[in-house]
């Protein structure tokens, strides 16, 4: 009779306090730029990362007092990388309760009919801000700098972008109503905005057009991919 099948053993996930500090741990040595600290830092943070392993000589040296300095520096070193373990714990579980596909640039329409695919095909859990310009009108520009900012921030938002002319609607997209930004989803129009530029101050950037947005309820949350290091100076909890 044939030897059954070898079932490959896969990593289990650790559960309960001991286990997501050992979760831990070993994110913070994986996370480690191993070329840039100190042999013996090095050596510390291998050792916490490690306290079970089998040769007695490593044993002896976890279980030996640290000094002050020791212990401060390695109490710095769990302090960032915590920070940088919750922002990843964070984003992992938002990435599984996310729907959509995801983006991170602002896409150049270069027809009406690719307008209007964007608009009725896209997933219907995404939200689609169109922004209608053409060269030379005051405020468009700005505007494309800014929605290439938010677009890295909303990464389920699609943000495009299209000239006026290439709409197949020109007449209805004049000079004097430009820059517009019209917003959907599921096919639906829920903002229309004409001439964006008289809510917003003379000279605007990405956070105001964020607020408008938001006044109207038209942005998802933002995505904590998008906040790489924005706690990275804030006390941990």
């Amino acid at each position: 009779m044939s030897d059954s099948p070898e079932i490959e053993e896969l990593p289990a996930t650790h559960t309960g306090p001991k286990g997501v500090i050992h979760d831990w741990r070993k994110f913070k040595l994986e996370s480690e730029d191993h070329e840039s600290i100190p042999p013996n830092k090095r050596e510390l943070l291998r050792q916490m990362s490690n306290p079970k392993s089998s040769n007695d000589d490593n044993r002896e040296k976890v279980n030996r007092k640290m000094s002050v300095q020791e212990y401060e520096m390695i109490q710095e070193e769990d302090e960032r990388c915590l920070r940088k373990y919750r922002r990843q714990c964070m984003q992992e579980m938002h990435e599984r309760l996310s729907f959509g596909p995801k983006f991170d640039a602002v896409f150049e329409l270069h027809s009406g009919e690719a307008f209007l695919d964007v608009i009725e095909n896209e997933h219907h859990m995404t939200v689609v801000v169109v922004h209608i310009y053409d060269d030379g009108i005051r405020g468009c520009d700005a505007l494309n700098n800014c929605l290439t900012c938010l677009a890295a921030e909303y990464s389920t938002v699609k943000f495009c972008r299209i000239r006026a002319s290439d709409t197949g609607a020109g007449e209805r997209f004049s000079d004097d109503v430009l820059p517009a930004l019209l917003v959907y989803k599921a096919g639906e129009l829920l903002g229309n905005f004409m001439c964006i530029t008289k809510h917003l101050n003379e000279e605007f950037f990405a956070t105001d057009v964020e607020n408008f947005l938001n006044e109207y309820g038209l942005l998802p949350e933002k995505e904590f991919a998008a906040c790489p290091d924005e706690e990275e100076n804030a006390d941990v909890e």
